[in-house]
């Protein structure tokens, strides 16, 4: 197991960050590592609807995956103003088939998804994968929450070949990180209500 600090709850939820620039590129990221992390992401509090998980490492594949992506990237933050977040996201569109090891987080519903309300739907999904991204922290990987692949959700289906009902959530970039300064985010105060609005 490789980390920067001895992760206690705190360090861990306040210091795990989406890490794009400094995914490190060049080191491969043993499978057995990835195994233990998804174990962990079992565990989550979630329904009981259990998740899917493909982990892409085929170069080919992830090159695929990375054309489509940077496509819808391309076209959603077409005249977008800068920023560095933006920035930091671009270049992860330009170096995905670079990042070793892609998750992709799946649900199964049998068919289509369900019209109306999907809260509970998502709920039994996304919770494993921000655990998914918590244990790879903890064993120092980073990782990307990304959504932009969803705008081909098709095409990628059909390169996974996934059977007809099952729905992508969220594609997890995931690599060892570059240096150990992960620290909480300046984040806005939480708007909290009392009993009422």
């Amino acid at each position: 197991m490789t980390t920067d600090i001895a992760l206690v709850p705190e360090a861990l939820l306040t210091t795990t960050r989406t890490v794009r620039r400094r995914l490190d590129l060049g080191r491969d990221v043993p499978l057995s590592e990835i195994d233990t992390c998804l174990a962990m992401a079992a565990q989550a509090p979630c329904g009981s609807r259990p998740a899917h998980w493909l982990v892409i490492t085929d170069p080919a594949i992830r090159a695929a995956i990375a054309g489509y992506y940077r496509s819808a990237f391309t076209v959603k933050h077409r005249g977008s103003p800068p920023s560095r977040s933006l920035e930091s996201a671009a270049y992860l569109a330009e170096n995905l088939a670079r990042v070793p090891v892609l998750v992709l987080a799946c649900v199964d519903t049998g068919g289509p998804l369900p019209p109306g309300n999907q809260a509970s739907l998502w709920g039994g999904l996304l919770p494993s994968v921000w655990s998914y991204m918590l244990a790879a922290r903890s064993r120092g990987l980073g990782t990307a929450w990304t959504t932009a692949h969803l705008a081909h959700e098709r095409e990628i289906a059909d390169l996974l070949g996934l059977p007809a009902g099952v729905h992508q959530g969220a594609l997890i970039p995931t690599a060892y990180y570059l240096g150990t300064s992960f620290r909480p985010a300046a984040r806005p105060t939480p708007a909290v209500h009392r009993d009422r609005w």
